[in-house]
């Protein structure tokens, strides 16, 4: 009785898969990485040297499938599996790679910096919507060099839950992957129980680059679970229509799984993207708009035909402000995300076409998603009868008898999902009494609090040493002969 959404009919996604194909043959392929042409090269593709162009042939895909995992998890610190992917789970994560941040305060978008990823952090740690962390945020005060290891670092230190992540080079991944390793003991270890996932994204149209490619190549090696994140705009770099932006992001997928599955046959990937519509009105890639979520949910229902794994970006929202936009374009789009099956839901937190991240939004967003995990469980059968067993042999029209019933304290809380103070249920007077808040002034108390009860989680010792030792290795490389003092930011 889990209701489910779905916009495509399988013989449309039979004539996606068959243009994919098409795709991948002819134009084909830009493959801006050598190592990853010459691992196409021995399989069999064909060479375009001249342009760096590969022609993939549909049988090396279907090879590349058969070897994929079609299900994995991701585990948290203490080694429990937490985020499944597979089938139809679904779990929500913070929106990734913001530049800025919204001041509660003044409402400026400021620069970000160390204080506003653990500010972050510290949020979503103690939210139970939220499965997994993201590297919210560019850490601004550190060397460009080391900004992506730099917020895998705080992530480790500061949360015991999953991590979704990226790397912008490849120098930075292998890095990364260093890292993990170095905090879980060992490489065998953090292959067994990853810890964190990591966004992998073509450049549209049908363009793997340097390091994209590269990104899943060490991935794939290393055994750490690859989130291709196809960017498709529809109109500018991808097919206006919604059929034609789907199949692109279908031949750009399935590329990205065959240089990965080459790399290293077994290592877990996950069919993901943020496509989006391109605004032709104001030039913009609004991922607030319904039609990028159709394009979500479309993509993630081809991957399902496949048995594939699923993530997409969405809860997001174009609004500078955490406004009455901001709520109807997350919520929205959280809802069809969720009752599209997809297993990671990254976007919630942000603003402003995913540049923007809000701590505060978070919160909000966390009551979003609570609604939609509680729709994507359906109703339900709990008693014997539907009705007439909450009934005796007499009429009586009174009302209230169902408040004294047993049965409704012992079910409402599995029928009712109850909200949290975010959300305004009370009277008028009780309201007035209350501040007369809006949503965001009570997410900016909210997020006050619980700033107040964060508490460091409890590490090894000995791993915290050596990661630490670690990134100040790599800030001295970088040329800076100390880290941002992580102290200062305790009390924050």
């Amino acid at each position: 009785m889990r209701p489910k959404l779905t916009l495509l009919s399988d013989e449309i996604i039979a004539r996606i898969l068959e243009e994919a194909y098409e795709l991948l043959r002819c134009p084909g392929i830009k493959v801006q990485n050598e190592e990853a042409r010459q691992l196409l090269a021995e399989a069999g593709a064909i060479m375009y040297p001249e342009n760096n162009v590969v022609g993939i042939p549909a049988a090396l895909v279907h090879k590349a499938m058969e070897s994929v995992p079609r299900e994995f998890y991701l585990y948290d610190y203490d080694g429990n599996p937490v985020v499944h992917y597979g089938g139809d789970s679904v779990h929500f994560d913070p929106g990734s790679s913001g530049i800025t941040i919204l001041n509660p305060e003044t409402l400026e978008h400021d620069t970000t910096e160390t204080e506003h990823l653990l500010r972050l952090i510290k949020v979503a740690e103690q939210i139970p919507q939220y499965d997994a962390q993201s590297t919210a945020v560019i850490c601004h005060d550190v060397p460009k060099d080391i900004q992506d290891s730099y917020r895998l670092y705080l992530a480790l230190l500061y949360s015991k839950k999953p991590i979704v992540t990226g790397a912008f080079t490849n120098k930075t991944v292998q890095e990364m992957i260093d890292m993990l390793a170095l905090f879980a003991g060992s490489p065998e270890a953090s292959r067994a129980k990853p810890r964190a996932i990591f966004d992998v994204c073509p450049a549209p149209p049908l363009i793997w680059s340097n390091f994209g490619a590269g990104n899943l190549i060490a991935l794939a090696r290393a055994g750490i679970p690859a989130e291709i994140v196809s960017v498709p705009l529809a109109g500018a770099a991808a097919p206006v229509t919604m059929l034609g932006t789907v199949t692109q992001h279908t031949a750009e997928v399935f590329a990205g799984i065959v240089i990965h599955q080459l790399a290293h046959p077994g290592s877990p990937i996950v069919w993901g993207g943020a496509a989006a519509i391109f605004d032709m009105k104001k030039g913009a890639t609004p991922m607030g708009a319904i039609e990028t979520a159709m394009l979500d949910c479309s993509y993630a229902q081809v991957a399902k035909t496949l048995g594939m794994p699923t993530h997409t970006y969405l809860g997001a929202t174009d609004s500078k402000l955490v406004d009455a936009q901001a709520g109807l374009e997350s919520g929205i789009t959280a809802m069809v995300g969720a009752l599209s099956g997809i297993n990671m839901i990254s976007g919630s937190g942000m603003l402003d076409f995913l540049a923007c991240h809000s701590a505060e939004k978070l919160v909000i967003d966390a009551e979003g998603i609570a609604m939609a995990k509680r729709m994507v469980k359906g109703v339900q059968q709990h008693t014997d009868t539907l009705a007439t067993g909450f009934y005796d042999d007499k009429i009586n029209f009174k009302g209230g008898d169902f408040l004294k019933q047993k049965i409704t304290m012992k079910l409402f809380r599995e029928e009712q999902h109850l909200p949290s103070d975010i959300i305004d249920r009370n009277s008028t007077r009780a309201w007035k009494e209350a501040g007369s808040l809006d949503a965001f002034g009570r997410a900016r108390f909210r997020v006050k609090e619980l700033l107040a009860s964060y508490r460091r989680p409890e590490l090894d010792p000995d791993q915290m040493a050596r990661l630490r030792s670690y990134m100040l290795d790599l800030a001295q490389k970088a040329g800076v002969e100390e880290l941002p003092r992580l102290e200062d930011h305790e009390l924050a």
